[in-house]
């Protein structure tokens, strides 16, 4: 398994073993994931949300969801005020982001994101990038479960 591949990379997929030829079995399922990843995240047309904003709303949730190292592999990816956002503690009101922050997905978080003047469109994209995560996350987590790992 690639180690480019964020999930098999973070899911701590051995180099070889049962584990290796399990996910090797259903390589097309990592590489999709992976094309996934790159879409939410460094999609050609990202509205509202610049790429690096993207990574640090994801950096935030790994932390958030206790993948230390899933969210500073996104770090990486951060540059400028928008790091802020990665930290916890902040709650991105300082940069105009505090409903975006805030969200989770429900209609009363939709309403807000409106209220907040974000277009359809982009509530979508940030809808995207939410629900990939999520994926990715129990993704890599199962493959930890699997390999032993237990960070």
């Amino acid at each position: 398994m690639s180690s480019t591949n964020t999930a098999s990379a973070e899911g701590r997929v051995p180099d070889s073993g049962p584990l290796t030829d399990a996910t090797a079995y259903r390589d097309n399922i990592f590489a999709l994931t992976q094309q996934a990843e790159d879409a939410v995240l460094r999609p050609v047309d990202c509205g509202l949300w610049p790429t690096d904003l993207r990574a640090a709303l994801a950096a935030r949730l790994a932390a958030r969801m206790g993948l230390a190292s899933v969210a500073e592999r996104y770090l990486t990816r951060v540059t400028g005020s928008n790091a802020v956002i990665a930290d916890s503690t902040q709650d991105g009101a300082d940069l105009g982001l505090a409903a975006v922050v805030a969200h989770a997905v429900t209609a009363a978080d939709i309403a807000g994101l409106q209220g907040a003047g974000i277009s359809d469109a982009d509530i979508v994209r940030l809808c995207e990038l939410n629900a990939f995560l999520a994926y990715q996350f129990r993704l890599i987590a199962g493959l930890r479960l699997l390999s032993g790992a237990t960070t």
